[in-house]
């Protein structure tokens, strides 16, 4: 009998409040399907599916319910409720599932989202995390330059962004290709750049370079709009001030405000960019 699992299991007895399911590896374990979720007209030797884990007193039960996860699996669950002890997600079941401090990366509060994974703790009691790299599929259906939606669930200030593209596939946005812009929580639109031999994805929240060389042409000029038509630096500037003004690298922004020189929209001086009257 598998805790956290949806399984089949056999009718090999009946009380007045249920029915006690067991497998056949095992006959001396049983456990409870209450009489509200036993199928009309069962009997001994039936077979149901049930899902089963642990009740408020800490007694194995099962349930006809169909959880919104089961292990292995990742999912976005609503909070619930935030205790003393932790926070409670609800999994669709009667009793909520706790979300422990020490397996939040981040403080949540009631009626948010969080993506989680389902987990048998040291006590052999089901609980959640949301340290979900680990439970990440990698057997995506995606394939270079496909385009793709995803939570970031966690930054490392090393390796980039995290992503669970769908909910349930491991992917990347590497450091370099990471917008200052991006919060964990953030629902992101991104392409891939590379499926790994392992099966992750690299993500890149930008189009292919003639694609984006327009797209930030764009974003300039509405810049250049909002200031009166000038911006007081070049080309030339400081990458970490075209970072930090426009989110994008010196070489993007060169190539864009080449692509504005070509289509005659901006003058350059030795200090500034203007646009032509």
């Amino acid at each position: 009998m598998q805790l956290g699992k949806i399984q089949k299991l056999k009718i090999v007895k009946e009380v007045t409040f249920g029915v006690y399911l067991g497998d056949e590896e095992n006959a001396e374990e049983k456990v409870l399907l209450p009489q509200k979720q036993v199928p009309p007209n069962a009997k001994i030797g039936d077979a149901i599916h049930a899902f089963v884990y642990k009740d408020s007193k800490d007694r194995l039960i099962a349930t006809t319910h169909t959880p919104k996860l089961t292990i292995g699996q990742v999912a976005l669950l609503e909070v619930a409720e935030v205790t003393a002890i932790g926070a409670f997600l609800n999994w669709g079941l009667e009793k909520d599932l706790l979300l422990p401090f020490k397996e939040q990366t981040r403080k949540v509060v009631k009626g948010e989202t969080c993506l989680a994974a389902l987990y048998v703790d040291k006590s052999k009691r089901l609980c959640a995390t949301m340290h979900v790299y680990e439970y990440l599929r990698k057997d995506s259906p995606y394939k270079k330059d496909d385009h793709v939606t995803g939570l970031l669930y966690e930054i490392s200030h090393n390796f980039g962004g995290f992503v669970a593209v769908d909910y349930q596939y491991s992917a990347l946005i590497p450091q370099k290709e990471m917008s200052n812009q991006c919060r964990v929580g953030d629902s992101i639109q991104a392409r891939v750049t590379n499926v790994k031999e392992d099966g992750k994805l690299d993500l890149s929240l930008k189009q292919k370079a003639y694609m984006q060389m327009d797209e930030d042409a764009g974003r300039i000029l509405k810049r250049m709009e909002e200031c009166g038509g000038v911006l007081p630096f070049t080309d030339k500037a400081d990458a970490e001030m075209i970072k930090t003004e426009f989110d994008m690298s010196k070489n993007a922004f060169k190539r864009a405000v080449g692509r504005l020189l070509k289509l005659k929209k901006i003058e350059i001086s030795e200090t500034t960019i203007q646009l032509r009257k």
